[in-house]
């Protein structure tokens, strides 16, 4: 049924717009803002376009679309996030703190890759014990089939994964089984391919850029608005979609001048939020800047968002566990364990200390007596560290079943908020690679040429990276289920599932206070221990058992990773490439 509805969009550069509904065209009046609008009888599903000045009648999708049925260069569709009964009543959210995180990707989650076949997969998360599903960006992007993180219709989700109704059925279904949802987003930059945004608005600043592209324009002429499209965004997440936190990508590519940075003014409107739906709202960054400010509190000077992402620890864990030294990894490989035991103390390797990839000193030091350990996400795997790899291999592709037990333990059992890159918990073989379907022939070239020239420059062999834009590049990525009960994985997934139990049944391994963590270790023998509170949680890096002096005489072996290690008094001996978690008295 028709009613009067009015169509607006932020649009100060064109001098005309006009707003097309169901075919229908009807001008519109703007005031001194940039805000054109109109009102127009129309159905709860039309489908609509705004025309922008006296062109050739290119109708394009809504700055802030809900909705694309026919992808990021089509007419945007009416939706009403209102509409969804919410089942989750009963749902009040629960904090970061003792959390866990399984980060997963909807396309290659499953086969279907869709929101609602995720759904029949959230139990295995239950029993596996996590508590938050964090998804990859899910937001309107060209083609079928990409990382996320080329969107440019921000306000929507993808159609193939089902779109915004399937999304709040997704997160309805989280919530009824116990599980947080934390939703990845992009504001540091658009995509290349459907990118009509510069058209409307001044959404770029001037003379910018970052990695990616040209830099939003945060801080220069007409930026306010263009600040408050991101504002918005981040709280119709939260509040439309009922989703409980957010991942801020790459927050150090936000060039803000502004006195108060955006990052604060956003977390200090998703407080007021939480405490207006009565559930607790998270903000996370990823952060390339080693700054403890990012995750201070406001009150005390920082910008209020309320944990980050911590390369250093993975930097540090995986060089330790493969010996790799290339790159960025190579400080943290020359530190030896004294650079896993230094950010299991204190989050970050580079607190001021030199950075031999970036050529100069990075970071400042965490105040460990202030800033919790939960402020800080701990991970063996994620979506970057396995897909920015020349062919996207997994370290289970490399590691031994003894050696992914000891990651898996000296993850789970840090004092950072633990989290888990989806099939990480079983060993999956499935690679995880780069892949796009840009629908511009000319993108789609640039892309795979630019990926294949990229390794080229650091002595991979072209013909070994595989095609972005290829189909089967996207396939071999897709999660295989039929691998978790197949050994070894079973066994990989059993170990998991006991080291989230016993998180569960022992405070201390949940303990936040990185000032009470001690680390002990010899790089000789290749064995660290870390002390958790009355706990200890011993590793053998060694490919021989290895005799480990603790400091107090052991009670008993809550866990370990293989064969049950040999205690006498204060000493324990480890089998070779094994791990183990000891009570002490």
């Amino acid at each position: 049924m028709s009613a009067p509805v009015e169509f607006s969009v932020w649009a100060p550069l064109p001098e005309r717009v006009r707003v097309e509904v169901e075919g229908t065209v009807h001008e519109m009046r703007r005031d001194d803002g940039g805000w054109w609008r109109t009102e127009v009888e129309a159905g709860p599903d039309a489908d609509y376009g705004f025309l922008l000045g006296d062109d050739d009648g290119k109708v394009y999708p809504d700055p802030r679309s809900r909705r694309q049925p026919e992808g990021v260069h089509g007419l945007s569709r009416r939706f009403d996030p209102s509409a969804h009964a919410w089942g989750d009543r009963a749902w009040t959210g629960r904090p970061l703190a003792g959390g866990v995180v399984y980060e997963l990707h909807v396309g290659t989650f499953t086969p279907e890759g869709t929101l609602d076949s995720a759904i029949a997969k959230l139990d295995h998360l239950v029993d596996l014990g996590v508590d938050f599903v964090e998804l990859l960006p899910v937001n309107g992007f060209d083609g079928t089939r990409n990382w996320g993180y080329d969107g440019v219709l921000w306000y929507t989700v993808q159609e193939t994964y089902g779109g915004p109704a399937a999304y709040q059925r997704f997160v309805d279904a989280c919530h009824r089984r116990g599980l947080g949802v934390v939703q990845d987003v992009v504001y540091n930059h658009l995509g290349p391919s459907g990118n009509y945004l510069p058209l409307f608005m001044p959404v770029f600043s001037e003379g910018g850029a970052n990695t990616w592209g040209e830099s939003v324009n945060l801080s220069g002429p007409d930026s306010d608005e263009v600040r408050r499209y991101i504002l918005d965004n981040a709280l119709m997440w939260l509040r439309d979609m009922h989703v409980d936190g957010l991942r801020l990508d790459a927050v150090h590519a936000l060039v803000d001048e502004r006195a108060t940075h955006l990052l604060e003014e956003m977390a200090e409107e998703v407080d007021r939020l939480s405490a207006a739906v009565g559930r607790p709202l998270t903000l996370i960054a990823e952060s390339d800047l080693n700054d403890p400010r990012m995750v201070t509190p406001r009150i005390a000077g920082g910008t209020g968002i309320h944990a980050q992402w911590s390369d250093d620890f993975h930097h540090a864990l995986h060089a330790t566990l493969t010996g790799e030294d290339q790159g960025y990894y190579r400080d943290f490989a020359e530190a030896g364990l004294g650079g896993l035991a230094k950010t299991l103390t204190g989050a970050f390797f580079h607190d001021g200390a030199w950075s031999s990839f970036r050529r100069r000193h990075h970071g400042r030091p965490v105040d460990t007596a202030h800033l919790p350990g939960w402020k800080f996400l701990g991970y063996l795997q994620d979506h970057d560290q396995i897909g920015n790899r020349a062919v996207g291999d997994r370290i289970s592709a490399s590691l031994s079943p003894g050696l992914l037990g000891v990651g898996a333990t000296l993850v789970l059992a840090s004092p950072f908020t633990p989290m888990l890159f989806m099939g990480e918990e079983w060993g999956a073989s499935t690679p995880w690679q780069f892949f796009t379907s840009h629908t511009d022939p000319e993108i789609g070239r640039a892309t795979a040429e630019g990926r294949k020239g990229e390794f080229a420059e650091h002595g991979w062999d072209a013909d070994e990276v595989p095609d972005p834009q290829d189909p089967e590049t996207f396939r071999r990525s897709t999660l295989d289920w039929s691998e978790p009960e197949e050994e070894p994985h079973d066994r990989l997934l059993a170990l998991h599932r006991s080291l989230l139990a016993l998180r569960r049944a022992h405070p201390e391994l949940v303990d936040p206070d990185l000032a009470s963590v001690e680390v002990t270790w010899d790089d000789a023998d290749r064995w660290l221990v870390v002390h958790r509170g009355t706990l200890r949680v011993a590793v053998n890096l060694a490919d021989q058992p290895r005799e480990v002096d603790l400091d107090r005489r052991v009670g008993e072996v809550l866990f370990c990773t293989g064969e049950l290690p040999e205690v006498d008094g204060e000493t324990v001996t480890l089998p070779a490439e094994s791990a183990a978690v000891l009570a002490t008295r």
